[in-house]
């Protein structure tokens, strides 16, 4: 049990006080033989049990009487989870709140969903427990920010419903950040989530930094859990999967395909209704869901002959949730695809060259052209997706164009020169080559995202079976995402951002990649791999870094490597590189939520309740000046998996950590004062004390007269 006012208890020696007065009293009065008493002692000895024990009971049940007052001054809360947490006052409480698609789930037989239950809860709790100073950390910023008060957990804009996946550890991150920054004496730490595996990232190895941030800390830090695993079990989710436009002859019409997930362990088949709105205008259909799986492929929608770029939606009927019941999608013609390559190597142009002209959409044709240094400033950059560099690097005001593209969203991947010079780009500079007897292999890569990220299958690509003859070091600050079996980086990414990658976060990002490093050493995959797995791998992207540049520490050329012989890697990362500049180019785009700030976005279609500043959080159709944007929640958030118990007491292994679970549309309080039980005992035990108290009643017995 614990108590709201703990110091009160500091009291508890008064319950004592009736048994010191009863004893003083014993020694007021001392006993003197007298015969004229001798026989009413006698004749009395025959009740003087029950007098003894009358006088116990009423000393008893005075006592108690005092120790129920001092727990009810107290304020003593029910026991459980949050019993350490009311035993002090914080002097800073921080709340983690998952405002993800996954917590719109509503409670059966309830219109509350987990989200706004926890933020209630979290409201009510924290005020019981005389919280004044509470920071805000959500998912859809993941910056830490003071609350005037309570009311603003449920009132805030920034705690409602967003459409983007939450980084659990990087909230965290955030938490130990400002806990540091601000010298934080005594922190609180809760947790609002429903532990789905893709936001929680538990195979990352940014959680051991986590522990062992807090643990060096000389503040005292406490972490709660507040959990809302229960799974929908009647849920169904939308994705679509591919939109393009067709012309035949005088007719228009729109191709979607589109996958619907349902409960896998669910296989009785039922139609499910879909409905279409393109521009405005409605249909319907209905596929067949067998086995929790439907798929539509190249549903045909008519459209105006003159409705060249547009937007669309698909919907699903309403059920426990109905933020993973809406897909958005856009269309246009697509953009061309244009790759340049600067080289002064030509043995190296040609596998460069074929990799960016084989398109992966057979739809879309890929062009690349070879620029001599001296034709950049005739380059057309509005139309490259990609620049290509082997050689040595810019020179300063060669940088300046190339930055410029980088910051519209274009891609740029530089290889090594033949004799490294002291020259730098962007903060990286090359080293002298380094040849090894044996040939290398990649020992580690980043296989959650970015270039070598895994197909849509979640099957990894054969980054393992390359072999490095030689490599050109590297100098600078940087995020590596494959490294060699002797620890040198071999392919790693600079973010052109305006502040530079603090230590903590490039700790962490290599402590990511060291954990893709199961993939590595041996990883074998099937040799016969088919061109359309390929054409899956080179266009499933990932929410791409579009300020950012690329550095390869080999070439494609045979003595240095076999990127041109085990060429899917190759073509798959360049394939990569060339969707992300070319998004960047068309007037239409598809995001998923949370991978870019809006910026100046007008609200086409969904996200009616949203603020402008939230935009790129929400799910829905926006419009810039130039685009035309669907933003979706990622794949990840359909997927139902929940985080592990074992995995999560792992997680926060060595830190003071108390979990609690709870469902949806449960208004209980997580925490109630109990100080009117111990009231109630007080008065009862008052009245029986007076009860004991009162004189017994005198039998008056009549004689026969004499």
């Amino acid at each position: 049990m614990t108590f709201l006012q703990p110091w009160m208890l500091l009291a508890a020696p008064l319950v004592a006080l009736p048994l010191i007065i009863h004893l003083i009293n014993q020694r007021r009065f001392q006993t003197m033989p007298w015969a004229a008493m001798m026989f009413l002692l006698t004749a009395n000895r025959m009740s003087r049990g029950y007098a003894r024990l009358r006088q116990w009971l009423i000393l008893a049940f005075r006592m108690l009487a005092i120790a129920g007052l001092l727990f009810v001054i107290s304020r003593p809360l029910a026991s459980g989870w949050l019993g350490a947490a009311a035993g002090g006052s914080a002097d800073a409480t921080l709340v983690l709140l998952d405002r993800s698609p996954s917590m719109q789930q509503i409670g059966a037989g309830t219109a509350t969903s987990k989200l706004d239950t926890a933020k209630r809860k979290l409201r009510d709790t924290l005020g019981t427990l005389g919280t004044s100073r509470v920071v805000l950390i959500d998912s859809g910023s993941t910056e830490a920010r003071e609350l005037e008060s309570l009311d603003g957990l449920v009132d805030s804009p920034g705690t409602g419903p967003a459409g983007n996946t939450a980084d659990v550890a990087a909230m965290l991150q955030e938490a130990y950040s400002y806990v540091k920054a601000n010298r934080v004496g005594r922190a609180e730490v809760w947790i609002v989530s429903d532990l789905r595996e893709s936001d929680w990232d538990a195979g990352s190895g940014r959680w051991s930094a986590i522990r062992d941030s807090f643990q060096a800390l000389p503040q005292t830090t406490r972490f709660h859990l507040l959990s809302y695993a229960e799974p929908a079990t009647e849920n169904l989710t939308v994705q679509v999967t591919e939109v393009r436009r067709e012309q035949r002859d005088s007719e228009s019409r729109l191709l979607v395909s589109l996958r619907v997930f349902g409960n896998p362990q669910d296989e009785t088949e039922r139609q499910v209704p879909l409905q279409f709105e393109i521009d405005g205008a409605r249909s319907e259909t209905a596929v067949a869901l067998v086995g929790g799986v439907a798929e539509l492929k190249d549903h045909a929608i008519p459209i105006e002959q003159t409705l060249q770029r547009g937007w669309g939606r698909v919907t699903l009927p309403a059920d426990a949730n109905q933020a993973d019941n809406e897909a958005f999608f856009v269309f246009d013609d697509p953009p061309p695809r244009k790759s340049i390559l600067v080289t002064d190597a030509p043995q190296t142009a040609r596998p460069l060259m074929l990799a960016a002209e084989i398109s992966s959409n057979p739809l879309i044709s890929n062009e690349c052209e070879l620029v001599a240094r001296g034709q950049l400033a005739t380059v057309p950059w509005e139309e490259v997706s990609l620049l290509m560099w082997q050689g040595e690097l810019p020179s300063s005001d060669e940088q300046q164009p190339i930055k410029a593209f980088v910051k519209a969203g274009g891609q740029v991947i530089f290889f090594p020169p033949k004799n490294p010079s002291t020259t730098a780009a962007f903060g990286v500079r090359w080293l002298p080559w380094v040849k090894s007897e044996q040939p290398l292999s990649i020992e580690q890569w980043r296989g959650d995202q970015d270039l070598l990220a895994n197909t849509i299958s979640g099957a990894s690509l054969p980054v393992g079976q390359l072999q490095i003859n030689q490599y050109a070091g590297l100098e600078g600050r940087f995020t590596p995402l494959a490294t060699l079996s002797d620890k040198q980086p071999l392919l790693v990414r600079v973010d052109l951002d305006d502040k530079p990658q603090s230590d903590e976060a490039a700790m962490a990002d290599e402590a990511a990649m060291a954990d893709e490093a199961a993939m590595a050493d041996g990883v074998a995959k099937e040799d016969d791999q088919t061109e359309a797995e390929t054409a899956n791998a080179a266009t499933d992207l990932r929410a791409g870094l579009t300020n950012s540049v690329y550095f390869c520490a080999t070439t494609p050329t045979p003595g240095d490597s076999s990127l041109a012989r085990d060429g899917v890697v190759l073509y798959v990362a360049v394939q990569r590189a060339i969707e992300n500049g070319a998004a960047a180019l068309g007037s239409t785009r598809t995001l998923d939520a949370g991978t870019v700030v809006a910026d100046n976005w007008r609200s086409v279609a969904g996200a009616e309740d949203a603020i402008s500043s939230e935009y790129g959080l929400q799910q829905g159709i926006f419009a810039t000046e130039e685009k035309l944007v669907a933003v979706n929640r990622s794949a990840a958030e359909d997927i139902p998996a929940t985080l592990k118990d074992a995995k999560l007491q792992q997680l926060f292994g060595g830190l003071d950590f108390s979990r609690v679970d709870d469902t949806a549309g449960d208004l209980r309080s997580l925490v109630q004062e109990i100080w009117r039980l111990f009231l109630v005992v007080m008065i009862i035990a008052m009245i029986v004390e007076a009860a004991l108290c009162l004189p017994r009643k005198r039998t008056v017995t009549s004689g026969a007269a004499a």
